[in-house]
């Protein structure tokens, strides 16, 4: 299971439609980034983008988890701005995005709104980045679309577990029909500054290397998230829909897609995460062909946002030998040496290992 919010669910008043949505304040825009909206067929999506370094370079899109939003990647993306030309999606009824017109939050419908943004753009091939929720959609993109993808890193993907941690049932709940009114009488007075301190306590490896002002961001951008009419219940119905996918078998089950995954895989694993088992890393190094490992011991669930600089190195380093493989006209597997090294120490106590799936 994977949430980046608190599981405590106000009551969820009927959701309009998003053109008579009431106005709520924008999310917040980092320094150097962009912030649009893109229309498209039955969805809404707000992108976040930085300039590149330079013309030219190969996308990247980045693809958060949930009760994220694009935010989540704002920490990594100025470390790549040199080697990719980043774009973040707030999913349908996530960060700025209204809610998508049809109310379907599976897995394979956000999978499909990645999907269409990608033909529409027209900027795939991509280097595509998940966290969480985010991982089980771009696993299932680049199962379906393997012709959008570059590479695929995934940051604790929420894949199924058979043992889920009990540190992340709350999150499960989330998807059981009344249980919100519970929630809802449980955590009524709670404020915004107690909800953030209770999702960083939750995600962070340690919530101490939240800074001042990354803290107070949190808070105002959790109020803005409360005042909107259908963050709960897009918080509810994606929590369905994953729990949803965890029940699918065959063809369509997210392991068995991820071993269907062609692009070279980077995968991304915190040792002190609470909602996506650390014993869930070696399975999905052998799931995706010749994917890399990296174990970030001190991390929790969301490493590119506490691990950054970690993070965009791993990335730097597939992409390397990614490059390297393409250039000497090798069709299959990229190159396994080079870091993350074999097993290296990167100097802040993680410990990388290159991993045949």
């Amino acid at each position: 299971m994977s949430s980046t919010e608190l599981p405590s669910v106000p009551p969820v008043p009927p959701v309009p439609p998003a053109s008579v949505l009431p106005d709520a304040a924008a999310a917040r825009i980092a320094e150097g980034e962009r912030l649009r909206s893109v229309e498209l067929s039955g969805i809404t999506l707000s992108v976040r983008s930085r300039p590149p370094a330079r013309e030219g370079l190969p996308s990247a899109l980045y693809v958060h988890g949930l009760g994220g939003s694009s935010l989540n990647w704002s920490a990594l993306m100025p470390l790549l701005h040199d080697v990719v030309d980043s774009e973040a999606l707030d999913l349908p009824g996530f960060g700025d995005s209204p809610p998508p017109d049809d109310g379907d939050y599976s897995i394979t419908a956000h999978a499909r709104a990645v999907i269409r943004y990608l033909d529409a753009s027209g900027r795939g091939p991509v280097h595509l980045f998940g966290n969480s929720l985010g991982g089980a959609i771009t696993t299932r993109v680049a199962a379906v679309r393997p012709d959008l993808l570059r590479t695929l890193t995934l940051v604790s993907p929420a894949l199924p577990e058979l043992r889920v941690q009990r540190s992340a049932v709350p999150t499960g709940l989330l998807a059981v029909p009344g249980i919100a009114p519970l929630f809802t009488r449980i955590t009524r007075e709670w404020t915004a500054e107690q909800r953030v301190r209770g999702v960083l306590k939750l995600c962070y490896g340690d919530p101490a290397r939240v800074s001042s002002e990354g803290f107070r961001n949190a808070v105002q951008e959790m109020e803005r998230r409360l005042r909107l009419p259908y963050f709960w219940d897009a918080m509810a119905r994606s929590a369905r829909g994953i729990v949803n996918a965890y029940t699918l078998g065959g063809q369509h089950g997210l392991w068995r897609q991820a071993e269907r995954v062609l692009a070279p895989t980077l995968l991304v694993y915190g040792g002190r995460d609470q909602l996506v088992g650390f014993r869930m890393a070696q399975r999905s190094a052998r799931a995706f062909r010749g994917s890399r490992l990296v174990t970030l011991p001190d991390a929790g669930h969301v490493a590119m946002m506490e691990y950054p600089e970690t993070v965009a190195l791993a990335f730097r380093e597939l992409l390397m030998d990614t490059t390297d493989s393409a250039d000497e006209g090798d069709t299959g597997e990229p190159d396994a040496q080079g870091a993350p090294g074999s097993p290296a120490d990167t100097g802040d106590g993680t410990t990388a290992d290159n991993m045949r799936g």
